[in-house]
């Protein structure tokens, strides 16, 4: 099945693989950690700000903060620092906004005044220990930027109900489904509204064991979703950024609803590797740190899926996400259909989420997702993906 959205933006032959780093178990609490999310509770617009500007200087791939080289780079071509930056950096470095920066430049006393700002705020953030003495994004500074980029998404998907979602009550013990008699159930699936309505219409003065109800419970069986995300250097800037959101906005609700989420990403090789965990700190913090590379290589992924997956019996995903064809190898598209056809023999089914794709790998999407027996989204509207991704995830639930 193939669905379009209306808005913006025999075992394959691998012929090169190198040992991905797997990472398994929880992170422990960290006093760093637990004054930055104190921080953010209290609505530190600073320090809110600040994680921002850090979780989008590893989007677009910056490796350090330099002051006179940020500050040359926006005096000498505006236009192509935006392409570099992007607005939230600029913003909060310099102190302005792009539209004012790109009227003011050639202002000398302007120029001077956002000189210092730019060299004040890399100070500052180094002396907090935010960015290290060469300007690098310090791991305290990832943590900061992963606790600001979750409570970011999921200030957005809350009012939106975390996705498409039927409105019926949740329970730990499943959905409500049925009204019945009650009969040895448990007391906590007794129905006492139901139950005195039963009576009232019967002109009982109280209650009767005949007059007793419970509702019985949907038990949903257990789902394993690995997200593996396109790495390569086209993802750069506002597409790594959405990409991410969209993988938080999964994890949440998936492990929410006590199903485990796994993490591939790729490039031409396997650069990081989570397999299906209930770890949502983990799963936050490694998507925070991915950065834009190389090539693409979606035979490589889907292999390496099915080893993550195991020999699991419950319902095994596979979400892929990327903007371009496979490049790795002699014949990348036949070396991902045959993957797709191994996995789906192995019980996982793909979907894949296209960002743009174009005539040639809308193609190769379609073969991919038909073999694995899962969907393809074209995208074209990037704020949309986290709505798309958590729609795939519900159908998931009713199969």
């Amino acid at each position: 099945m193939v669905f379009d959205t209306d808005a913006e933006q025999d075992s394959p032959e691998v012929t090169e693989a190198e040992n991905a780093e797997e990472l398994k178990g929880k992170m422990g609490s960290d006093p760093d950690d637990e004054r930055l999310a104190h921080s953010i509770l209290e609505n530190d617009e600073q320090t809110i700000d600040d994680g921002k500007l850090l979780a989008d200087s590893v989007d677009y791939a910056l490796g350090t903060f330099t002051p006179d080289l940020f500050f040359e780079k926006l005096v000498k071509d505006y236009k192509s620092a935006q392409r570099l930056f992007g607005p939230t950096i600029i913003r909060e470095l310099s102190g302005y906004d792009g539209g004012y920066i790109e009227r003011n430049v050639k202002v000398t006393e302007f120029r001077e005044e956002m000189r210092k700002n730019i060299q004040r705020n890399i100070n500052r953030m180094q002396k907090e220990g935010l960015l290290d003495k060469e300007g690098a994004v310090t791991e305290t500074g990832l943590q900061l930027a992963a606790l600001v980029r979750y409570t970011e998404e999921l200030d957005k998907l809350q009012p939106k109900g975390l996705g498409k979602r039927e409105h019926h009550e949740k329970a730990h013990y499943g959905e409500k489904d049925q009204i019945v008699p009650f009969k040895n159930q448990r007391y906590k699936d007794l129905d006492m509204r139901g139950s005195i309505q039963r009576a009232v219409r019967r002109a009982h003065t109280k209650l009767l064991p005949d007059d007793l109800r419970a509702v019985t419970r949907k038990q949903h069986g257990k789902i394993s979703i690995i997200y593996g995300l396109d790495a390569s250097g086209s993802m750069r800037g506002r597409k790594m950024m959405m990409c991410k959101r969209a993988g938080i906005a999964l994890a949440y609700k998936a492990i929410e609803e006590k199903n485990d989420v796994g993490l591939i990403i790729f490039t031409s090789k396997i650069e990081k590797s989570i397999p299906p965990t209930q770890d949502f700190r983990l799963l936050l913090e490694e998507l925070t740190k991915v950065r834009a590379g190389h090539e693409t290589d979606l035979g490589l992924i889907i292999d390496h899926a099915v080893q993550l997956f195991g020999n699991k019996k419950h319902t095994k995903h596979l979400i892929l996400l990327s903007d371009a064809l496979p490049t790795k190898g002699e014949d990348p598209g036949k070396i991902a259909l045959d993957a797709a056809a191994h996995a789906r023999e192995a019980g996982i089914t793909i979907s894949m989420i296209g960002i743009g794709l174009e005539e040639e790998g809308e193609k190769l999407a379609i073969q991919l997702v038909e073999l694995g027996g899962g969907k393809l989204y074209r995208v074209t509207d990037l704020d949309q993906l986290g709505t798309i991704i958590l729609e795939d995830y519900e159908q998931l639930k009713h199969q």
